[in-house]
């Protein structure tokens, strides 16, 4: 706020100057005195103006009405944020949009990278060796028997399976499980359960923070503008 009580403070003495200006000098001293005054209630009136918006002041029904409705203040900026920005069709967008680019949205490297194929082929000899044909293979050395399989069938199973996920039918069914009104839906909710959970903690004293780091440029330059036409008002009015 030091820049708003700049302008104020530079503001209310440039309209002192003028009314002892005016009862100094002997020309046009009526109009100088008149401009003077004028201004400097103009000047005044702005200042008090912004003050109670902020302040709470005893007798001044009114005052204070940023903390004072604070609860209001905190109801407007969920609505601004749910309704203006993430509302479900534009979360909806852009989920289709991240979808339609395929690469993004289809890159199953990690998964693909992630597969234990040592444990697939595990899962393989077991289900053989519990099968009709493990009692034929304990007789041509067990297990042992099918490790030289293991390398030739993990290869085959990763082109098997990147062939799979390359293929259009399986990005078309992967895109039809997507379903973006869901997705937007869940993440619509965790957006507001945070917002919720974010706006409880404010206090009257942030909200009127907040208020203030937005419009304090300009508060100073309501006093500045009402000290300019109050005194213009006054020289209109000292020759009325």
């Amino acid at each position: 706020m030091k820049r708003f009580f700049d302008k104020s403070v530079v503001t209310n003495l440039l309209a002192l100057v003028i009314i002892g200006t005016g009862y100094l000098c002997p020309f046009y001293s009526e109009v100088m005195k008149s401009i003077g005054f004028f201004a400097l209630s103009g000047a005044i009136t702005n200042w008090l103006a912004i003050h109670m918006l902020f302040e709470k002041v005893p007798l001044l029904y009114g005052s204070g009405v940023i903390p004072h409705r604070f609860e209001e203040f905190k109801t407007s900026i969920k609505s601004l944020m749910m309704e203006q920005f993430f509302t479900q069709e534009n979360i909806e967008l852009f989920i289709e949009k991240e979808e339609q680019q395929g690469s993004k949205v289809l890159n199953l490297d990690p998964i693909m990278q992630a597969i234990d194929y040592d444990k697939i082929f595990d899962g393989l000899i077991s289900s053989i060796m519990e099968s009709s044909f493990g009692a034929m293979l304990h007789m041509m050395g067990g297990e042992e028997a099918l490790l030289p399989l293991k390398e030739p069938f993990t290869q085959r199973m990763q082109t098997t399976l990147s062939d799979m996920v390359e293929s259009e039918t399986f990005k078309d069914a992967l895109h039809h499980g997507l379903n973006a009104h869901k997705i937007s839906e869940d993440i619509t909710g965790k957006i507001e359960t945070v917002i919720d959970k974010r706006l409880e903690e404010l206090t009257p004293q942030m909200v009127k923070d907040i208020v203030q780091k937005i419009i304090r440029t300009h508060l100073g330059w309501l006093v500045v503008w009402g000290g300019v036409f109050g005194g213009l008002l006054g020289a209109v009015f000292s020759f009325v």
